[in-house]
This record gives structure tokens, sequence and C-alpha cells, in this order.
């Protein structure tokens, strides 16, 4: 049995952190079991750190505010990620802009809420549900130095409807991230598709 370990990166509330958790750590897929080894949030109030005392994980609290410059603060989020000796990270609502100092360093994913690479940045939903686009959807990408431009591991899309609101539109959004998040960190970490992964789990 192969052992791979994951970090996951948060500063909110955590719903990606949890589904994570919920549908990946200590699961077995094939001859892979996952474990996510390390929690960790730029936040002292973030929600997700509840989330993850649930599963027994103490998460890590690096807050950028303390540090002058972000270069300072990457390195520091880099020496725990080091430190835990993953195989892969995770950014799951991580709400800050990166460095050459993570992005040369760590191998890492991120889940951005639109189609790449239309409306990056941190109004992608709004901007998304506000365009002549007749769909929405959710992209997983490569983290690189570029801001929502490493490249896209996978994507799901959905159609829109003339009488859906924001707040269903983004409600969806959610939905797909809590799929398609744990399916892609599966996907990298075994080799193997999404279906037949997922079909496998728990066994």
């Amino acid at each position: 049995m192969l052992t791979k370990k994951i970090a996951v990166l948060f500063s909110g509330g955590g719903s990606n952190l949890e589904a994570i958790l919920e549908r990946l750590h200590g699961k077995v897929f094939g001859q892979t079991k996952i474990e996510v080894a390390l929690t960790l949030t730029n936040k002292a109030n973030a929600g997700g750190i509840a989330k993850a005392a649930k599963y027994g994980l103490k998460s890590v609290v690096i807050e950028h505010v303390n540090f002058a410059s972000r270069e300072e603060f990457d390195a520091a989020v880099v020496e725990e990620i080091k430190r835990a000796n993953v195989d892969l990270t995770v950014l799951a609502g991580f709400m800050r802009i990166l460095t050459p100092v993570f992005t040369s360093q760590v191998r890492a994913i991120n889940l951005h809420p639109s189609l790449l690479p239309l409306f990056k940045g941190a109004h992608a939903i709004k901007e998304s549900f506000e365009s002549d686009m007749k769909v929405g959807g959710v992209s997983v990408h490569w983290v690189s130095e570029e801001l929502d431009g490493g490249k896209i591991i996978a994507q799901r899309a959905f159609e829109k409807s003339a009488r859906m609101s924001l707040e269903e539109f983004e409600a969806k959004i959610h939905a797909i991230e809590h799929e398609i998040l744990p399916e892609t960190i599966v996907q990298i970490l075994t080799g193997k598709s999404p279906t037949s992964v997922f079909g496998m789990s728990n066994r």
C-alpha cells in the first residue's frame, strides 16, 4: 500500500477543505491511501480550522499580516509544507497572490470558480454570472507565477438559466468545486481517471 500525503491551504470557511477531508482523508483508492498531512491558513479566525479539527487535524496558522513582504510570508509557508513532506499542495480558497518563493518550490494546484482563462482574480463568480456567457464553471489548474494562469488540469461547466440568481449560480459553482477538486487530487496522485477511482474508494 502506497501512502500519498497532501497539504491543504485555506483562508475562509473551509468548505472545500471539508470536502477533501470527507472524501479523501484516510481513504484508499486502488493501491493508494491518501492522507491530509497539513492544513494551513493565513487567518487565525478561519472557519476551516474547526472543520479540520473534526478530523483530528490541528491547523497551522501563519498570518500574512505579521510579515513585512509577500516573499517572507511565502517562505514561512514553504517551510511548513516542506516539513510535512507532502506529495501535493492544494489551494482550497487560499486568498493569497503567491510569489516565486512559493511557486518555484511547491508542487501545487488551485481551484478557481470560472472557466479559465476567463474571469481571473477574486471576483470571478460575479463577473462570470454577469457576462454574456451561456455557461459557468470551475477550473483546477497548476499554480504558477501568473495569477490563475497555470496549466489547466480539469474543468467542469454547467448551463446558466435565465431565471438563475447570483446566489443560485454561486451555489452551483460550490457544488461542482466540492466534486471536481477531490477527484482531481485522486487523479494526480493515482494516475487513474476520477470515474474509475471513485468507484474503487472505500473498498
